[in-house]
């Protein structure tokens, strides 16, 4: 019984995941051909940048490594996703 529990949550988060994945490539990458990448290309291009998050002066900052090829574009993405305003 809590197997079948535990692969329904584990199907849901997946699931989750994609629809994220998905959503921000139709709203952050619109003008890129990342738009159509797969997850895993997505996963070894984009979301393996190295980072870390830093805290000062009361502001979070998130520091990219620069020397990464695709840094450019995931910076324009969450630049573009930082525009967009929230549904009302």
């Amino acid at each position: 019984m809590h197997r079948f529990a535990k692969n329904r949550i584990w199907t849901a988060i997946a699931a989750l995941a994609a629809d994220l994945i998905a959503w921000t490539q139709m709203l952050a990458l619109t003008s890129h051909d990342a738009r159509r990448w797969e997850p895993k290309r997505l996963r070894h291009r984009l979301f393996c940048i190295a980072g870390s998050i830093a805290r000062h002066a009361r502001r979070t900052r998130l520091h990219l490594a620069a020397t990464a090829p695709d840094t450019g574009l995931l910076i324009a993405g969450l630049q573009r996703l930082n525009r967009m305003r929230a549904p009302t």
